[in-house]
C-alpha cells in the first residue's frame, strides 16, 4: 500500500481578501459593513438613555445631561477601540473573526478539545443569531419614527411603513448584495458626516458640553443615581451595539482597513453627534422625545429621515449577511445540518443566500416590529444578546492570550479583568430589562442552542449504531481479494463520513449489483478548525492497490465544500479523473425515530427534521447530478 500527501507546486488562488483590493476599496467596504449597525445607535441611544434616568422636560440639567454623556463615550472608548480595536481584532483564526473562529482558536489550543470551550461557542453564535433578528427591526423604526417629527400626522404609518422595508429588504435578499454593495461604503460614509456635521452646529452653540470628556461626571452620575444605575447602564449600552461586528467581519477586510476606518471618520462622528445631542438638550430641555431629528433645522429633517432608513438597511443588510455566515460556519463545523445554500455571484464566494434562514428571519422581524411597534420598547429586548456575546469573547480571549499568545498570567489578568468587569456590569443591567423585552434574545439563543445540541446528539447516535453494521476497509478489500467481481468501465467515487470505515454505498452496491469499477476511490469530507485550506493541503491520497484508493479532501470551516474542484485538483497532481467516466454513490438514509437510547422520541422528532430540511449531499458538495447514484437504507435514531 502506497500513501502519498499531493502537492502542488503552483497553486491556484481563489479570490483574495485584502491583496486584490486597494485599501481604500477595503476601507470604504468596512463602512458600509462593518460599522453599519453601531452608526446608527446615535438613532435611539441618547434618546434612550435619557428616558431611562426618568428625565422630564422641565427637569433635564446641565449635570445629568454631562454624566450620560460621559458615560457613553467611555463606552464607546473603552469596549470599541479598547477593548475591540486593541485586542480582540488580534485575535484572528488565520485572517477570520468571529464567534465560531475564535472558539476553534482557543479550542485548538488544548489537546483534547474541551467541550465547555464548545459550549462557549454555540452559546455565543446563538447570541448573535438573536440580535439578528432585533437589529434590523429596530434600526429601521428608529429611522421610520423620524415621520413623528417632520410630519406628526403620519405617526400611525410608522410600523406599516417599517414592515414594507423590511419585507422588501428580506426579499431582495435573494438577487444577492452584489449589484448593491458598492453603494453601501458611500452612503455609509455620507451618513457618519451627516451626524458629525449635525453635531458639530450644536457643539459651536454649548461648547461647555465637551467636558464631558472627563469620566468624573459619569461617575459622579452613577453614585448619584445608584438607586437606577442598572436601568441607566442597561440603555448606555446601546451606543456600543454593534462592535461585534468589527470582529465577526475581520475576515472580509483585514484589519488594518477596520482600525483606520475606526479612529479616522466612525469615532470621531460618533462622539460629534452624541455631544450634539447633549449641547441641543442643554439648551432645549424640552426636547427630549427625539433629540436626533429634532436638533435638525425643519429643512434638513427629511432628507435625514432619508438618510436614517437607507443607513439603517444597510446596517440591517450587515447582521442579515452576517447571520448567514454564522450558519454557513456552524454547518461546516458540524453544528447545524447543510442546509441549501445558494451562491449569489460568481466571483465572491463569501456572497450566499440561504432561503430557510432568509424565511425565519423575515418571519421573527415582522413578528417583533409587530408586537413592540416602536424602537423605545425594541430598546428592552436589545442588549442580552450582544452583552452575553461580548463576555464570552472576553473569555475565549483569556484562553487565546495565555495559550496562543503566551502572555503571562499577570498581564493577561490585569488587561482583561476591567473589561470583562464592564462586559459583566454591562450583562446584568441588561438583563434587568428581561420582563421588558430583554427574554426575546434569550429565547432565540436558547433555541438556537438546542438544534445545535440536538444535532450534534443526533449525529453521534447515528455514527455509533451505523458503525455497528459496518466493517472495516481492509476486511472489505481483504474478503474481495479472495474472490474476483466482474468489472465495469470507469470511476466510482464512493462518499462516506467515516474514513476507516467501508462506506455503506459501497457494500450495498456490490450486495445488488455483483460487481466493481475498474477503478474505486472512498472519499471523505473533512472539515478543518481553519478557515480556509490551502491548495497543497486539501487533498490526501492512498493508494491500497490498481483497483482501490482512498481520497481525503479538507476544505476549511468559512469554504465552499466543491468536490468535482477539489477532483480537478487532484487531477493536476497526477491521479487520472475523468468526470464523464465517473460516479458517485452516494447513501440516502430515511432516519426512523426509537426514542430508545441517546435521545427522547420527541427529541429524535426534532433531528429527523432537521435531517429532512437539510440540503442533499449532491446539492450540498457541488456534485453533478447526472453522475449521482443514490442507494437507500434505513437507520433507527
Amino acid at each position: 500500500m502506497t500513501s502519498v500527501q499531493l502537492r502542488l507546486e503552483d497553486p491556484e488562488v481563489e479570490g483574495s481578501h485584502a491583496e486584490t483590493s486597494s485599501f481604500a476599496v477595503l476601507l470604504l467596504g468596512a463602512l458600509g459593513v462593518v460599522y453599519g449597525d453601531i452608526g446608527t445607535s446615535p438613532l435611539y441611544a441618547f434618546r434612550e438613555a435619557l428616558h431611562a434616568s426618568g428625565q422630564v422636560p422641565d427637569a433635564v440639567v446641565g449635570a445629568e445631561v454631562m454624566g450620560l454623556l460621559s458615560l457613553i463615550v467611555w463606552s464607546l472608548t473603552i469596549v470599541v477601540a479598547v477593548k475591540y480595536v486593541g485586542f480582540v481584532l488580534r485575535a484572528d483564526n488565520k485572517g477570520e473573526g468571529g464567534t465560531l473562529s475564535l472558539m476553534a482558536l482557543a479550542r485548538e489550543s488544548y489537546a483534547g478539545r474541551p467541550t465547555w470551550v464548545l459550549v462557549l461557542g454555540i452559546a455565543g453564535a446563538s447570541l448573535f443569531l438573536g440580535d439578528a433578528i432585533i437589529t434590523p427591526a429596530i434600526s429601521v423604526l428608529s429611522a421610520v419614527e423620524g415621520l413623528k417629527v417632520v410630519a406628526p400626522a403620519l405617526s400611525q404609518w410608522v410600523v406599516p411603513i417599517t414592515l414594507c422595508i423590511i419585507v422588501a429588504l428580506f426579499l431582495v435578499q435573494r438577487f444577492g448584495t452584489g449589484s448593491v454593495a458598492f453603494v453601501f461604503g458611500p452612503v455609509t460614509a455620507v451618513w457618519f458626516v451627516a451626524l458629525g456635521a449635525s453635531g458639530l452646529v450644536h457643539i459651536v452653540e454649548a461648547p461647555a458640553i465637551l467636558a464631558a470628556f472627563n469620566p468624573y461626571y459619569g461617575a459622579v452620575f452613577l453614585v448619584s443615581h445608584i438607586d437606577i444605575a442598572v436601568v441607566i447602564l442597561g440603555s448606555v449600552f446601546l451606543a456600543v451595539t454593534g462592535a461585534e461586528a468589527l470582529y465577526v467581519d475581520l475576515g472580509h477586510f483585514g484589519r488594518r482597513p477596520i482600525v483606520v476606518a475606526w479612529f479616522m471618520l466612525v469615532f470621531p462622528c460618533l462622539l460629534l453627534n452624541y455631544f450634539g445631542q447633549g449641547a441641543f438638550i442643554y439648551t432645549h430641555p424640552e426636547s427630549v422625545e427625539h433629540p436626533f431629528f429634532e436638533m435638525l433645522p425643519d429643512w434638513g429633517r427629511l432628507p435625514m429621515v432619508v438618510l436614517a432608513t437607507a443607513a439603517t438597511v444597510i446596517a440591517s443588510q450587515a447582521v442579515i449577511s452576517g447571520a448567514y455566515s454564522l450558519i454557513r460556519q456552524a454547518m461546516h463545523l458540524n453544528l447545524l445540518p447543510g442546509f441549501h445554500v445558494r451562491h449569489t455571484s460568481e466571483t465572491q464566494a463569501g456572497q450566499i443566500y440561504l432561503p430557510q434562514v432568509n424565511l425565519l428571519l423575515l418571519i421573527s422581524v415582522i413578528i417583533l416590529v409587530v408586537n413592540f411597534r416602536s424602537s423605545s420598547a425594541l430598546s428592552a429586548a436589545y442588549g442580552i444578546a450582544v452583552t452575553g456575546e461580548m463576555l464570552i469573547t472576553s473569555i475565549l480571549l483569556f484562553v487565546v492570550m495565555r495559550r496562543i499568545w503566551k502572555w503571562t498570567l499577570p498581564l493577561s489578568i490585569a488587561i482583561l479583568l476591567p473589561l470583562t468587569v464592564i462586559d459583566t456590569a454591562f450583562f446584568f443591567s441588561n438583563v434587568a430589562k428581561f420582563a421588558q423585552g430583554g427574554w426575546v434574545p434569550v429565547v432565540v439563543a436558547v433555541f438556537i442552542a438546542f438544534l445545535m445540541q440536538t444535532w450534534m446528539s443526533g449525529r453521534r447516535l447515528l455514527i455509533s449504531r451505523t458503525k455497528a453494521d459496518e466493517i472495516s476497509l481492509d476486511t472489505m478489500m481483504a474478503s474481495l481479494a479472495k474472490k474476483a467481481l466482474p468489472t465495469v468501465p470507469g470511476t466510482a467515487v464512493f462518499l462516506t463520513s467515516e474514513v476507516e470505515g467501508a462506506p455503506t454505498a459501497l457494500l450495498h452496491s456490490l450486495k445488488h449489483y455483483k460487481v466493481l469499477h475498474e477503478q474505486n476511490v472512498v472519499l471523505s469530507v473533512v472539515t478543518s478548525s481553519s478557515p480556509f485550506v490551502p491548495d497543497d493541503e486539501k487533498i490526501f491520497f492512498e493508494s491500497f492497490n490498481p483497483q482501490f484508493s482512498r481520497m481525503i479532501i479538507t476544505f476549511g470551516y468559512m469554504e465552499t465544500p466543491n468536490i468535482p474542484k477539489a477532483l480537478i485538483l487532484a487531477r493536476k497532481l497526477g491521479w487520472k479523473f475523468d468526470i464523464m467516466s465517473t460516479s458517485f454513490f452516494l447513501s440516502r438514509r430515511t432516519l426512523i425515530p426509537s426514542g430508545k437510547g441517546g435521545m427522547p422520541f420527541w427529541q429524535d422528532r426534532v433531528f429527523i427534521a432537521l435531517a429532512e430540511n437539510a440540503s442533499n449531499a449532491t446539492e450540498y458538495f457541488r456534485l453533478p447530478t447526472g453522475r449521482v447514484v443514490e442507494l437507500g437504507i434505513q437507520n433507527t435514531i
